[in-house]
Formats: C-alpha cells, structure tokens, sequence
C-alpha cells in the first residue's frame, strides 16, 4: 500500500505564476501590531467587577459608537439606496442570495472591523485565515473568471451575482455593492473575502436552505453588562478585562455545529437566477447528515463516533503565533484545510498547500482493493484476491475488479463544485521490467485527462445538450450523469486487459486515485493553455503482483480492510450498481465470514427489498432482528415488509420505534407520514411531514403531502405555498432528453452513464471497444 505519495507535476515554479490579483503572504501576518499585555484569568475565576468609572466610561463607549454606527449608516444608505438595482423588490435586496442583516437598509462595510484589527490580539487566526479560501473566497480567478461572465451576461448582470456572492463576498452585498454603476468603494473587502467579524458577526441561522442562509447582526466584538451588543471596534483594554464579554459577542453555540457550515455548502439554483426552476448545486450539509458521522441516520452501512465538519475541517493545533484564543496552547485551526491546492499554489502559499496535502492524503479516507479477477469465458470469480489461489497464463483477457471506498469522508468523492473539482482512477498493468501493458486515468501533454478516464465529477448540461463549461451554473437544465461516491459507500471500477503472450515472470497492478484542483480545461479558460501545472495529488493506491502460472493465498496489507469488509464494500458497489444477484451473493459471504454480523444480514434483505425478492427479504430480516431486536436499521426495512404485507400496526410500531432512536431520521418521518396518511390519520402524517421538513426542507413528499393536508385543515395560503415549493424543485420531465443529447454526442466517454461500464483497450470482432469503454 502506498500512503503519502505526491504526483505533483509542476511546469515551472511556484514564482512563476501570473497573479491577477496582488498576492497575499506572510509579510502581511509581520505586520500586525504586537499585541497588547495580557494574563488570562484564572480557570473558574469570576469575571472582574468593573469600577464605577469604568462603568460610566463603558457607558459613554456605547452611547458614542451606537450612535456614530447609526449615523454612519443612515447617511451610507441614503447615497446607496437611490442607485440600488431592486430587480427582485424592495423586499428582497439581497436575492438569489438567501442573506439577511438586522436593522434597516444596507450596512457600510466600514462596519466590520477589520482582519488586522482582530489579528492584533489572534495572530495565529489571522495568520492561518489569510492563506485560507476564506479569506479568498471572492478575489482568486478561479471564482471571478465564473462570477464575472454571469455579470456580463446580457441577460442578467450585476444583480444576479448576489446568489453567488453571497458567500463569497458578503459584506460587498450587505452593503448594497452589486448594482450597476456601484458608488460603493470595494477595495478593501474584496480582498479580504469572508473576514473575521462576517461569521463571527452572523446572530442566527436563517434555515438550513444554503446559499447564505444566516442573520447577520451589525458587527459587534463586545457586549455590555446586560449582554447587549456594543457595535464597532473598541479599546483593547475593554476586551481584555472583559474577555467574556467579548466572547458573548462574537461566539455562539452555533459556530461549533455543522447547521452553521449549512449555510453556504449547501446551495441550489433558484428559478430567479436561472429564470428555470429549482435546482440542487450542492449539498454537503445533507451528505454529511446522511453519513455516519451525524449519528442522525439509522440506514448506513457503517457506524462511527459523531463528527462534525468543524471536527475534521478545524482540528486543534499547537500554536506558532501570539493567539488569546488558545486553550492550553492550541487553537482551533482557521486554515479550513480541505481540498483547495489551487488557491495556495497560485499565490504562492507554500505552508497552505503543504498542509492541503498533508490533510488530503491523511486521515484514512480512502480504500483502494483491487477485489477480484474474472478471466474472459470463465465464471469463476477469483475473490478476495490474495486470498484464494488462481493460474493466469500469457494472453488471457482478465477482468480486474477495483473496489473504492468513500470509508471517512463526511461526504461525498467529490463534494460541492463536482464540474471543476478533478479526482479520478489511474489503472496501470505493467510488466517486471516496468513496461506498460495497459493505462487508464493518464494525463495527456496538454494535461487534459485521459478522456476515458473513470473519474468521480459529473456532467451538467444544457437544454441544448451542451456541458455547462466555465461554471456558467445558471444554464444547468440536467446532469449528464454524476459518479459521486457518497459517503460510506463504494464504488466498483472494472478494467479488462490482455496479458501478453510474450510476458514473462510476473505483471504488477497498481490502482490509484487522483486529485487535481481544478479541471485541466478550466484552469486552460482562465489562464490560457500557457500556465504551469497545477498540482496531482495522489490520495491513495494500492499495487498486487499478479504472477504468470500459480498464485497462491498471500498476508494481507496492513492498511487492506478485513475480508468481511472486503466482501461487504463490493456488495454495496454492486448494489448501487443495480446488480442485485451479485450483491446479494457478496453479501452472503460477509455472513460466511461474521456469523454475528446483524448488518450483513440486514444488507442481504435491503437488497432484495429493492430486488422485489420479499419472501427472501423477509428471511433475511427476521435473522436480523431476532440477532438484535432494537436494531433500528433492520426496524426500518421490517416497516417497508410489513406494509408491504399489509400489516399497518406493525408497520407503524417500526416506524415509530425508529423515530424514537433517531429523531432526525429524514427516511423514517418520511414512511411514518405515508403510512398515517395512508390510514387517514391526517394529524399524525402533518406532524411527521412538518418534522421531516425541518430536517430536509427541500423533501418533495413533504411539499406534496403537506400541500394536500393544510388545505385540508382549512389553511389554503400554506398549501398553495407548499404546493408552489413542489412544483418548483421536482424533477423537469423534460431534463433527461438534455443528458441524453449531450451523451449522443460524446460516445468517447457516455458509458460513464452505465454504472457497470468496463474500461477497456481491447477491440471486438468489429473493430469496436469491447464493452463499450
């Protein structure tokens, strides 16, 4: 197994790189001012009682700056407002965006302190934070190139932009900045993207909607005795003597949850950006939530301890820098490490990109097992390989099964921006002297990926069938096809090859997956095909020796997955691949292998609940539970049999015994309204479908079933709302002729759209690639 190895394949130096914008490095961090002297209180201490000086003193702070902030704002809102493009309605200033700010009109950006201003006291934040995409979410080409052709778009412009800016640039549309001819002087924020007081000034979670969904206060960095917010940068010496205050002012319980990370990744094309319909973009909020790591979804395959996106995303670390934020000696990392190497290396971050890296390829998050081989006329599948004995012999075609598993990733291989982010399967057969029999996931000269390539992104496309190039996402009508692992999943890759008949002693197999930030072909929009390459990381691989004549059982890989997983994994590959007697079967070996195993057997029925084998299912199930009898998993399942057998008690007693473990559970509220409206129980199927949609607020049989049941209850405004959300965000009957347009017209790469699709060189007695790849 090969951990930790960098493909990183640069064409020039890191100084070589043409900067759109003025770079930001370290010196800016050596620029702060020193901090001020401080001694944290003692553990447990009482917080200092002020003097009535200090009181009064505090006092006229407050009267001063509450009322310098309003003034500043009022006269700020008079030159902005008669400029302001209201395209969507006074009402509604900030949509496609779904942003808010308490209080009146727009407010300035010189409301918000400044990064320096906190750096001074934070210097380990502001030094991690000035490197990280935060604090470039809105300057980098890689997001002005998309955001700047939606502006020029002559049938949209400037006032579209606040859906994407949003996030990327909150304080430039709080303060009214996206209108056509601007007065607002954008300098200063543009560059600093997401700044300290934008999150650390949000009040309230709008909804877990996305694109922005927050309330944003008017900026604050400390609190009065009374908890009431004094706004603007004070003293620091009155944040120093009253660190409490100052942390009652900009931390809230909610910065340390993933329903605040909710708000902006997750996000969706709303029909006033694309003049279309509702559209999912994104959604790692819900991933995550569906994954193991939420402890909120009884139906995954694997169990874990609870992880939150701050949990992986903003680990605790030593400090380097002067931080009065550190807890013995560590700080919650501002670095947001994640997947982003093209952010550090186009300016030059070297400590940055490093530690992307050193993150991406750490942590255990990938499993790459080269499973199985299948000989051409032969049924025998020869699995798990290295642990049963098999002859290969000169020419004969084998098939080699690659199971890749999303195993810690809280969400999926490849979340979010799936069009641009690059990761994919590099497939090499090579012979003891190292020349290549067969390559798949090569890059080519120009850099381009080998177009046959399996690769984890999707296809967006056009009502015309065309990719949706540059991240133009306001032209997304469908998605060609989407190859995304999601998480705690896996993912078969089948590769054919021929041994040579000359081969002699031994080939080896190597299986890799690979990671570039961005697409080759968008870096080449942005910059021109005259760029440096952008680094290739790779994130795993895993090699066997696949010997000519006998092979025999050999010791596994220390990072190899047990043999149940083994088996396990490939099941559900083969699941998610419609291939239901072959996950069955895969399934029944996890059994043979973990008698105890109450998931194997819970796997087998939900299979063939799938399968329509019910009789089966219901075996299969039953051994599940009467191995554990509060399995809440094989609970759910059981309620799909018993309705299924047309036993509603029971039916509803699995159900609800299943909410009652999982509260959050979106799959179980769901079946349990079903199941009540279905018996007419229209109160209890309300409360249900009302739950699930503040779990899922996009749910389509919450909108429809919820539209059905306020009018019902004599409440026809609800309804025609929800009836309005369904008929907005269901799938456009009309949107997979566009994917199959776009898939007529790439054949080189349209069985990317089958999911049991073989990678193969070889020819047919036709002339044509065998199995279509």
């Amino acid at each position: 197994m090969k951990h930790g190895k960098i493909a990183l394949q640069l064409i020039g130096i890191l100084a070589g790189v043409l900067c759109l914008t003025a770079p930001a490095g370290t010196q800016e961090q050596n620029s702060l001012t020193p901090p001020p002297a401080y001694t944290p209180p003692a553990k447990g201490a009482p917080p200092v009682a002020d003097t009535p000086a200090q009181q009064e003193a505090l006092d006229r702070l407050k009267a001063r700056l509450e009322q310098e902030t309003t003034v500043a704002r009022e006269a700020y809102n008079s030159t902005v407002i008669p400029a302001y493009n209201f395209r969507y309605g006074v009402g509604n200033p900030f949509t496609p965006g779904n942003i808010k700010v308490q209080g009146e009109g727009f407010i300035q950006p010189g409301a918000f302190p400044s990064a320096e201003y906190c750096g001074t006291c934070h210097q380990e934040a502001y030094s991690q934070w000035r490197q990280a995409l935060h604090s470039n979410a809105f300057r980098t080409p890689f997001y002005r190139t998309s955001v700047n052709i939606l502006i020029r778009d002559k049938t949209r412009g400037i006032a579209f932009a606040r859906h994407c800016d949003s996030c990327h640039n909150p304080i430039g549309v709080l303060g009214g900045a996206l209108t056509e001819d601007s007065r607002v002087d954008r300098a200063k924020f543009d560059s600093d993207g997401l700044t300290c007081t934008t999150c650390h000034s949000v009040v309230a979670l709008d909804s877990t909607n996305g694109n922005a969904s927050v309330v944003m206060g008017v900026p604050a960095v400390i609190v009065d005795e009374k908890g009431n917010r004094i706004p603007g940068q004070v003293p620091f010496d009155q944040i120093l003597r009253h660190p409490e205050r100052h942390s009652a002012a900009v931390m809230h319980d909610f910065l340390h949850k993933p329903e605040f990370c909710a708000a902006c990744h997750k996000a969706n094309l709303p029909a006033t950006l694309n003049d279309y319909k509702f559209i999912r973009a994104f959604t790692a909020y819900d991933e995550w939530q569906q994954s193991k790591f939420s402890q909120r979804n009884p139906l995954t395959f694997y169990t874990a301890d609870f992880t939150t996106c701050q949990g992986c995303h903003m680990k605790r670390n030593p400090v380097t820098h002067p931080e009065y934020g550190a807890k013995n000696g560590t700080f919650a990392s501002h670095r947001w490490l994640a997947g982003n190497t093209a952010v550090p290396f186009y300016y030059g971050f070297d400590e940055q990109l490093k530690k992307t890296i050193g993150f991406l390829q750490s942590g255990n998050y990938l499993n790459v097992d080269i499973f199985a081989l299948k000989k051409e006329n032969s049924d025998r599948l020869i699995a798990p390989l290295g642990r049963v004995s098999y002859s290969l012999e000169p020419n004969d075609v084998v098939e080699a099964y690659v199971v890749i598993q999303n195993k810690n990733i809280g969400h999926s291989l490849i979340p979010e921006v799936r069009d641009l982010y690059e990761a994919w399967v590099e497939f090499t057969v090579k012979d003891e002297n190292g020349k290549e029999i067969y390559h798949s996931g090569f890059l080519k000269p120009d850099g381009m990926l080998d177009p046959r390539a399996h690769s984890f992104t999707n296809r967006p496309v056009t009502d015309e069938g065309d990719f949706v190039d540059n991240h133009k996402v306001w032209t997304i009508h469908s998605v060609a096809y989407d190859n995304t692992v999601q998480a705690g999943r896996s993912v078969l890759v089948r590769y054919q090859f021929r041994i040579p008949a000359d081969v002699t002693g031994a080939v080896s197999v190597t299986a890799r997956v690979n990671y570039r930030h961005l697409r080759q072909s968008y870096l080449n929009n942005i910059f021109g095909k005259d760029h440096p390459a952008y680094p290739v990381v790779e994130l795993t691989s895993r090699t066997r020796t696949l010997k000519i004549g006998e092979n025999q059982p050999e010791a596994p890989d220390a990072a190899d997955n047990p043999d149940w997983m083994r088996w396990n994994n490939l099941g559900i590959a083969l699941l998610d691949q419609f291939q239901y007697a072959e996950s069955v079967a895969a399934f029944h070996e996890v059994v043979k292998l973990r008698h105890d195993y109450v998931d194997g057997y819970t796997n087998i029925g939900l299979t063939e609940i799938v399968w329509e084998k019910y009789g089966s299912a219901r075996m299969a199930i039953s051994k599940a539970l009467a191995m554990d009898p509060n399995n809440a998993r094989a609970l759910y399942y059981d309620g799909l049999l018993e309705r299924r057998a047309g036993n509603t008690q029971k039916e509803i007693a699995d159900f609800r015994r299943v909410v009652e473990m999982y509260p959050d559970s979106r799959d179980a509220r769901r079946e349990l309204g079903i199941t009540y409206y279905q018996q007419k129980d229209e109160h209890a199927a309300l409360e249900q479908f009302e739950a699930l949609q503040k779990i899922d607020p996009d749910d389509l049989a919450a909108h429809y079933n919820l539209s059905i049941l306020y009018r019902r209850m004599g409440q026809p405004e609800k309804a025609a709302d929800q009836q309005a959300m369904f008929v907005d965000k269901k799938v456009d009957p009309g949107a997979p002729t566009y994917s199959l347009n776009y898939l007529r017209a790439h054949p080189e790469i349209s069985t990317e759209s089958i999911p049991w699709h073989v990678h193969s060189d070889l020819l047919g007695d036709a002339g044509e690639m065998k199995n279509g790849k």
